[in-house]
């Protein structure tokens, strides 16, 4: 009987506490960097203020909620330079940068803000310009913090900057989506139901089943 009493207890208490894990994860608001490598999209190795695309290269920035680079969203739309730079010509001394813009979706959005519908623009810079330079020649006002962080894109978002925010579901395409209230980086303590720690109602759920099964386990110890 104590047993089965024990068992019964942790069943009920397990879902608890996997829902405190979940309710834990959390992720940052941000513009990703990404290079097109053939037909496909490879997170960017270094920062767009360092990166020297070459003339005919496709690069793209994505706005969203993501965990780190490996579950980034990648930059959705037309991704081909002969497209998008069909009415640039070529010029001597300069370069060609196909740039792919995805301001991400309204779940991700920060709050009260709605972003800008994707666009795709065809830089032409000088041979030896960066990356920046390059978003910088199609794309003002850009936004950098003190870190040199890319903040904002064509004035998106219009403040913030790598926010820590608590991370939702996945939506239909596999990509993540953000929920509850935005965390900064001094923010150690448990938020509230909505935010990206454990919510008061869910611990004190788990209280309230601990407090049961320990009163069960005590009646059945009693009456054996």
């Amino acid at each position: 009987m104590i047993r089965r009493a024990a068992v019964l207890f942790l069943a009920a208490l397990l879902p608890v506490l996997a829902g405190a894990g979940q309710a834990g994860a959390a992720g940052y608001r941000y513009w990703s960097f990404w290079e097109r490598d053939g037909s496909a999209w490879t997170y960017a190795t270094v920062g767009p203020s360092l990166a020297r695309p070459a003339d005919g290269d496709v690069q793209g920035f994505r706005f969203s909620v993501s965990e780190d680079s490996g579950d980034a969203a990648k930059p959705r739309g037309t991704a081909d330079f002969d497209a998008i730079c069909a009415d640039t010509p070529a010029k001597d001394g300069t370069k060609r940068v196909a740039l792919v813009l995805d301001f991400g979706t309204p779940a991700d959005a920060p709050s009260g803000e709605r972003p800008p519908a994707g666009r795709t623009a065809c830089a032409r810079v000088a041979e030896d310009a960066t990356t920046a330079e390059a978003l910088a020649s199609v794309a003002k006002p850009l936004r950098y913090d003190s870190n040199a962080l890319l903040c904002a894109i064509a004035g998106y978002p219009a403040k913030g900057c790598g926010e820590q925010v608590a991370t939702g579901g996945r939506t239909s395409d596999g990509e993540t989506s953000a929920s509850g209230t935005e965390r900064t980086g001094t923010e150690t303590g448990a938020q509230d139901d909505g935010g990206s720690g454990p919510s008061v109602g869910l611990i004190g759920g788990a209280a309230v089943i601990v407090v049961l099964g320990a009163a069960a386990l005590w009646q059945v110890r009693r009456r054996a």
